[in-house]
C-alpha cells in the first residue's frame, strides 16, 4: 500500500534542479525512498466518450515522483510538489453547450424546471456556450497511479494506470460538473501495445516511440499510449443546485454511463524518467 503521508505530500522546493533536470522541479525529492522522477507531456491525441470526441490540442503534463511498489519494475506515482501532478489543461468540447444540451430537454412544469430552462435559454442568447473538459487525477493510497517500466520496453500490457475524472465547465454547468470521482473514477489502463476492447470498439495499437537519453534521463519521443476498453460513469453535480435536472440531460447527450467498448483515449507525446538521485545531485 502507498504510504498516505507520501501521497498527500506537497511542500515548497528547497532547491531547484538545474540544466536538463530543470523540468523535474516538481519531483518530490524530499520523500524518503523516492526512486524516480517523472515528466510526461501529451501534445496530441483524443479522448472519446461515446460519440463525443475531445481532441487534445494543448499540452497536458503529468509530473511527480515514483516509489517502488514491491513488484519488480513497477512503481507507484507520487504527487508533484506543487500539487499539480496533472496539469489543469482545459480542452474545448466540440459544439460546446449547443451540442451538449437542448434547453427543451429540461422537462417539467414545476418552478425549478421553469427557472433552469429559462437560465439555459438566457445563456444561449448571450452566446455563453463554450464548454471545456479538464482531466483530473484522483489517485489515492487505495487506488494509486502506477507506472510499469518493464511494459514500456516490451510494448505489451499496461504501461500507465491512471484513475481520473473529467471536469466539465460552463456557467450553466457550474463548477462541480464531473464525470467520474475519487470513489468511482474512470480507470485508464494505457498501453503501447494492442488493446483488446469489447465490441463495438476494435483493437488499436500504441507506440513506444524513439528511445534516447539526455545525460541520465531516459526519453521516449513520439510515445503513444492508448486504451479503448474502459467504462465511464454518469455525470454528477452539473448545474449545481439544479443537478437533478441537468445531470440527466448531460448523461443523455453523452450516453452516460458508457460501457467499456464505447470509449477511447489516445495520448501521444513524450515521456521522461530519471533517478531521483540524479535530480537531487543537479540541485547542488
Amino acid at each position: 500500500m502507498v504510504p498516505f503521508a507520501a501521497l498527500s505530500f506537497a511542500s515548497p522546493a528547497l532547491a531547484t534542479p538545474k540544466g536538463v533536470y530543470a523540468r523535474f522541479a516538481q519531483c518530490p525529492t524530499e520523500i524518503p525512498g523516492l526512486e524516480l522522477c517523472q515528466y510526461a507531456e501529451t501534445t496530441s491525441g483524443e479522448v472519446a466518450i461515446g460519440s463525443t470526441k475531445v481532441p487534445i490540442n494543448k499540452p497536458i503534463v503529468l509530473q511527480g515522483g515514483a516509489i517502488f511498489s514491491g513488484t519488480q519494475n513497477v512503481f507507484y506515482l507520487l504527487p508533484a510538489k506543487n500539487g499539480e501532478s496533472l496539469s489543469k489543461t482545459e480542452l474545448n468540447v466540440p459544439g460546446g453547450l449547443l451540442d451538449l444540451i437542448n434547453c427543451e430537454e429540461i422537462k417539467g412544469s414545476g418552478f425549478f424546471e421553469i427557472i433552469e430552462r429559462g437560465t439555459c435559454k438566457a445563456l444561449f442568447e448571450n452566446k455563453t456556450t463554450g464548454v471545456t473538459a479538464t482531466t483530473e487525477l484522483v489517485a489515492n493510497e487505495h487506488n494509486p497511479a502506477i507506472l510499469d517500466l518493464a511494459n514500456v520496453f516490451s510494448e505489451k500490457e499496461t504501461v500507465l494506470t491512471l484513475p481520473v475524472r473529467v471536469h466539465l465547465k460552463n456557467p450553466l454547468l457550474g463548477e462541480s460538473c464531473y464525470i467520474g470521482s475519487e470513489s468511482s473514477p474512470i480507470e485508464l489502463h494505457l498501453t503501447e501495445g494492442t488493446t483488446s476492447p469489447p465490441a463495438p470498439n476494435k483493437p488499436i495499437k500504441g507506440n513506444r516511440g524513439e528511445i534516447t537519453t539526455e545525460e541520465e534521463i531516459l526519453v521516449l519521443n513520439g510515445n503513444s499510449l492508448v486504451d479503448n476498453a474502459f467504462s465511464v460513469p454518469a455525470a454528477e453535480g452539473c448545474g449545481g443546485f439544479f443537478s437533478f435536472l441537468i445531470d440527466p440531460v448531460v448523461d443523455l447527450k453523452l450516453g452516460l454511463p458508457s460501457a467499456a467498448g464505447h470509449n477511447t483515449a489516445i495520448l501521444t507525446g513524450s515521456l521522461r524518467s530519471v533517478s531521483a538521485e540524479a535530480v537531487i545531485a543537479s540541485e547542488k
